[in-house]
């Protein structure tokens, strides 16, 4: 059985802890709003810019088309962006994409493709632990205190020059959706080349509200559908970079704050198991006190 000294050590150790996981809760509660704020902010512009391509895409489709759009023409070597954070104690935050990222990795082995890494922020680097070879570049964002857009391009040439060189076929974006402060949803992008879904009729009739006989737009662009792909294309994955950096944002302070929460309560939950025992303890050495003395003076 532990001494009185020993659970009194421990007690105050466990206060002083709660104090530090509820003062980052409510650093975390503070940082959370702007996040979010930002990342819904983030996200009209992002999905706007990912549904024009797609719309002009299925004009420019065809021989000649930019290779961010039509591809290499292979499938073999699959390059996967895994964006984690710089700090822990935010949940299973980090886990949930990296494991995201493992089970997209198994199934493109399975297939025989190749597969290799690109991890943005430094929780991201454990993969190092299962692919030991298999990470070819590690982005830092020790210096980011709040998402930019400079850094998301600064990744995306990067990426894109990598792609430029032959390194890779296909890229994917791995990054955590911001639902809510407890929910966060590991989410999977393909980027590079872009993938055109099929037009939304809404989108289509916003875009190109006039329509000839024949179904086609009847909307002629200046300059081509081409140059204004060729400058669209890569700044859609800069922008997608960005997207995931932002709803990475929230939802790190939102599981954090989950997290410490949960921490705050449960270290106030051994606070009261640990009390007791020091209560019981205390009380049994205390009547064992007394009955030595009683048994003393009967002696007498």
């Amino acid at each position: 059985m532990a001494s009185l000294k020993a659970l009194k050590i421990r007690i105050n150790s466990v206060k002083s802890t709660q104090k530090i996981t509820k003062a980052m809760k409510m650093v975390a509660a503070a940082k959370l709003r702007r996040a979010q704020e930002a990342a819904m902010a983030g996200r009209p512009y992002a999905e706007r810019i990912e549904s024009v391509v797609a719309s002009l895409a299925a004009r420019a489709g065809g021989e000649g088309a930019s290779p961010l759009l039509a591809g290499t023409g292979k499938d073999q070597v699959h390059m996967l962006v895994v964006v984690t954070s710089e700090r822990g104690l935010a949940g299973a935050f980090n886990t949930n994409i990296v494991r995201a990222a493992r089970r997209k990795a198994e199934e493109l082995e399975a297939a025989g493709k190749t597969v290799r890494f690109y991890t943005v922020g430094r929780k991201g680097r454990v993969i190092k632990r299962f692919y030991p070879t298999g990470v070819v570049a590690d982005h830092d964002l020790s210096t980011m205190k709040v998402a930019r857009f400079d850094e998301a391009k600064a990744i995306a040439d990067d990426l894109l020059a990598r792609y430029a060189a032959g390194e890779f076929d296909v890229a994917h974006l791995f990054y955590a959706k911001f639902q809510s402060a407890l929910v966060q949803i590991p989410t999977t992008q393909q980027i590079i080349p872009v993938s055109v879904p099929t037009r939304d009729p809404k989108l289509a009739q916003t875009l190109t509200p006039a329509l000839s006989n024949d179904g086609d737009a009847a909307v002629e662009y200046e300059p081509s559908e081409e140059q204004i792909l060729a400058d669209l294309l890569p700044r859609n994955v800069a922008v997608q970079v960005f997207r995931a950096l932002l709803e990475n944002a929230a939802s790190e302070q939102g599981s954090r704050m989950n997290a410490m929460d949960n921490a705050t309560r449960n270290a106030g939950d051994m606070i009261n198991r640990l009390s007791i025992q020091y209560n019981r303890t205390r009380q049994a050495a205390i009547t064992t006190e007394l009955v030595e003395i009683i048994s003393g003076a009967e002696a007498l």
